[in-house]
């Protein structure tokens, strides 16, 4: 199979189909090409045109386009549609994805939109799934699925899964639930076709099975899902009654988004923005952490001028003042880097104090290692021994610091529920800097008796 690949040409191709209403021809063309490539044109066309192409082909295909789509361009599609035409999309999705579109529509609308769903338990299941929280495995969650009681016979069960997986799109488990559809277990599909067609589900199901509950962080699921290898998970109620199941492809999305709000936050950008959001937002997303940036250097200013007689007798402290700044921020970055990755695997194991002393122990290791080099590059360049070894035993601290620092504030923070991520970013960099130029001339000041 050929990877797709967008061009100009193609796409002027298709405003011109557009533009000339030429429909059969605008359909064939689009007939080979994968929702998520028709997104991608979609993406490339103006919101008149855009809203042409997704009335013009069939439901079945529209659906899926449409959640692959930006949230903007499709909330701009979705105005240009009435509730009717919205209403047949949602009834090809899976009720997590048509939940997530009908969160995005207007409040006005919504009702009128639920309305006209012609199958009203697929509406229904949209309205249940609405009244959970995104953030949590209920929002996450679609109710498709194949369940079956546990005092079904094998002959019974197998007809009602025939009808159940007429609606699912992939069959990844069997659940076995009771009379009040409490989750008991799982199905084998090789027990169920190796068994009589008269023995009862309850004596042949397995009874270990892994679930979320409602209210559990996507987050949290992810981690379950990851560490177990599981490619779709059940969900339960409060009173263990199986509600609905999260799939691997739901949790892909949640880890991409993840993902890309720790490295937004890791570079001090404090808010969720794409590259082709407006000046103003983007403005908004980097500028707290500019600021702070602002503020650490007028303070690194203002603590090397409290120096400043020190500094006009050894000039040579001056030049090397980037050089422990630049090293305190890279060793706080890196510990914060791998608590933050740690936090994230849940891969971190012992007290905060083991985990403190194995920083310190390392950034030691590293500092007199650098400082060593640094020792005899100052010494040979400069033939002042004193100042040399004031400067190696200054980079060493630093180090130390900043390593200690790196590893504290982001298992900090990870206990009183912020994210961590931030301890990565500008924050840990700036307050590194402050404390590796105040520790730089403390030092230097001792150590030549001045």
């Amino acid at each position: 199979m050929t990877p797709f690949k967008l061009t100009d040409e193609l796409i002027a191709e298709i405003e011109q189909l557009i533009e000339n209403r030429s429909d059969t021809k605008l359909v064939s063309l689009m007939e080979e090409v994968h929702f998520a490539d028709v997104a991608e044109i979609i993406d490339e066309l103006n919101v008149d045109e855009a809203t042409y192409l997704i009335k013009l082909l069939d439901s079945d295909k529209t659906s899926d386009i449409l959640t692959e789509l930006d949230e903007d361009v499709r909330e701009a599609i979705l105005n240009n549609l009435s509730a009717k035409e919205i209403a047949g999309e949602l009834e090809e999705l899976d009720t997590d994805d048509a939940a997530d579109i009908v969160a995005e529509l207007p409040q006005e609308i919504v009702q009128e939109v639920i309305s006209e769903i012609e199958d009203r338990e697929h509406a229904k299941d949209i309205v249940d799934l609405l009244r959970y929280d995104e953030n949590s495995a209920g929002g996450l969650m679609a109710k498709e699925l194949v369940r079956v009681n546990e005092n079904w016979d094998v002959l019974k069960c197998v007809k009602e899964m025939r009808a159940q997986a007429e609606n699912v799109t992939r069959v990844h488990s069997i659940y076995v639930v009771d009379d009040e559809d409490k989750l008991k277990g799982r199905l084998s599909l090789k027990d169920l076709l190796t068994t009589s067609t008269k023995t009862h589900i309850s004596e042949v199901y397995i009874p270990k099975v892994d679930s979320v509950n409602v209210n559990e962080k996507p987050e949290e699921v992810a981690k379950i899902m990851s560490k177990y290898d599981l490619e779709a998970i059940p969900v339960v109620d409060e009173i263990g009654r199986l509600v609905g199941r999260i799939t691997i492809d739901d949790i892909v999305d949640v880890i991409r988004e993840e993902a890309e709000k720790d490295y937004q936050l890791a570079a001090g950008i404090s808010k969720d923005v794409e590259a082709d959001d407006s000046i103003w937002d983007l403005t908004r997303a980097r500028l707290p952490w500019l600021f702070l940036g602002l503020i650490g250097g007028v303070g690194a200013a203002a603590i090397m001028g409290g120096f400043e007689e020190m500094i006009s007798k050894h000039a040579i402290l001056f030049y090397f003042t980037p050089l422990i700044a630049a090293m305190a921020g890279n060793v706080g970055v890196q510990s914060s880097a791998i608590i933050v990755q740690g936090l994230a695997n849940d891969d971190l194991k012992g007290s905060i104090e083991k985990r403190l002393v194995k920083e310190m122990l390392l950034a030691t290791l590293n500092g007199l290692i650098l400082a060593a080099v640094l020792l005899l590059f100052t010494w040979a360049w400069k033939g002042n021994f004193l100042t040399a070894l004031a400067i190696s035993i200054s980079l060493v601290v630093v180090i130390i610091v900043a390593g200690i620092i790196g590893t504290f504030i982001p298992l900090f923070l990870h206990k009183k529920g912020i994210d961590p991520a931030i301890a990565t970013g500008p924050f840990i960099t700036t307050s590194n800097d402050i404390f590796g130029i105040l520790i730089y001339f403390w030092i230097a000041k001792i150590v030549l008796g001045i």
